[in-house]
């Protein structure tokens, strides 16, 4: 009996499927072309965005369970292509904004004169964390890649800047396998685990010094915000460096209604290093949310807790800064062995002691840290 599937069947079929990188569908893009229905047997063309697409295995996957998926289709062959110059310069423009345009018109956001940064922006429904710490090898890196994690398995949409411009780590924590796509010089950042992320660790070699002075770490940073195609994620969590540096002081003055999380161990001493980038926060008018306290035990095999490095700095932190201590992190070697090998504890050992701590500093980020005041744009007074 044939087949009474026609091409219009394939493309409704197919208008679910999005593209990996962004999320968008195939159909929408105009990526699917040329479709062919013979009986049990269906071609079609997909046109990949750019030439060698690391994602393309992935489309193909989607493409063949859609089609296939139609009663009477058996076989599906693709040929493949990829867009022209204008169409990809069509396909930014639709997506990020024309760099053409004016301060005042639509959605140009970019670091050339006249655009902005769209989550310092009035309506922006993007929270932006901040990730602080006062020194370096707390686990703040850590932190962010697991409480980013924890926060897209409530189901949000969570996007990553590792800031640390001299220390990035958050590409291998995460297990990031791809660099970013470039489309007409809007870049698409890469996606593990249901988190976009951007490092300056795309643009240089690892065991390579970044040498760069303020004004440069500042320009670069500006880009990561503007240039890179985030599509209004619910949270934009930012790995800051340790310390009151420049960096610091140029996202506060980028993103003025950010909210910042100190992360600090248990020792005295620590926290009182921690307590610095609180203090930085509050001289540039930045929401200091509340304390996280990484390293707070070991706990043995016996169940025994050893306090490795004391006990109370968190709490003795959130204290002075009158803020809630939203989590206790304990010392658990698979957390450190997961952020080196790519394999985040929140994804490897979901019911774990460290993994259920980040699964609820993540509810209580969503829902009781939730902002109770909206700014709604399109009300305007006369």
């Amino acid at each position: 009996m044939p087949s009474s599937v026609t091409p219009q069947d394939v493309i409704e079929a197919l208008r679910p499927v999005e593209d990996p990188e962004l999320h968008r569908s195939i159909v929408e893009l105009n990526m699917v072309r040329d479709v062919v229905v013979d009986g049990p047997s269906v071609s079609l063309k997909v046109v990949l965005t750019i030439p060698g697409c690391p994602l393309r295995n992935e489309i193909q996957s989607r493409v063949d369970g859609a089609v296939t998926a139609l009663d009477g289709v058996e076989t599906v062959e693709i040929t493949w292509d990829a867009m022209t110059d204008e169409e990809r310069t069509a396909l930014r423009q639709n997506l990020h904004g024309d760099p053409s345009a004016t301060a005042g018109s639509q959605a140009a956001h970019g670091h050339a004169e006249g655009r902005s940064i769209p989550f310092s922006e009035a309506g922006s429904r993007t929270r932006v964390l901040l990730i602080a710490s006062g020194k370096g090898g707390v686990g703040k890196s850590s932190v962010t890649t697991n409480l980013s994690i924890a926060l897209a398995q409530r189901g949000r949409s969570v996007a990553v800047v590792d800031a640390d411009v001299w220390g990035f780590s958050i590409p291998r924590m995460l297990g990031v396998d791809h660099p970013p796509t470039v489309i007409d010089e809007m870049i698409v950042p890469p996606e593990a685990h249901g988190v976009r992320c951007i490092s300056m660790g795309f643009f240089v070699e690892e065991d390579q010094p970044v040498i760069w002075r303020g004004p440069m770490l500042h320009k670069a940073l500006e880009q990561f915000l503007t240039d890179v195609f985030w599509d209004d994620p619910d949270y934009l969590v930012i790995d800051l460096p340790p310390g009151t540096g420049d960096i610091s002081l140029s996202l506060a003055q980028f993103l003025p209604r950010a909210e910042l999380f100190v992360v600090t161990t248990p020792q005295p001493a620590a926290q009182r290093v921690a307590q610095r980038s609180a203090f930085m926060a509050h001289k540039v008018n930045l929401e200091v949310k509340g304390v996280i306290e990484n390293m707070s035990w070991f706990t043995a095999d016996d169940g025994t807790r050893y306090e490795l490095f004391g006990s109370g700095g968190g709490e003795e932190l959130a204290e002075r800064l009158e803020v809630p201590l939203l989590g206790q992190v304990p010392l658990v070697p698979a957390l450190r062995e997961g952020g080196d090998a790519g394999r985040p504890i929140t994804v490897i050992e979901p019911e774990g002691e460290a993994s259920q701590v980040f699964t609820e500093l993540a509810r209580r980020v969503d829902e009781e840290l939730a902002p109770t005041k909206r700014t709604h744009p399109e009300l305007k007074l006369l």
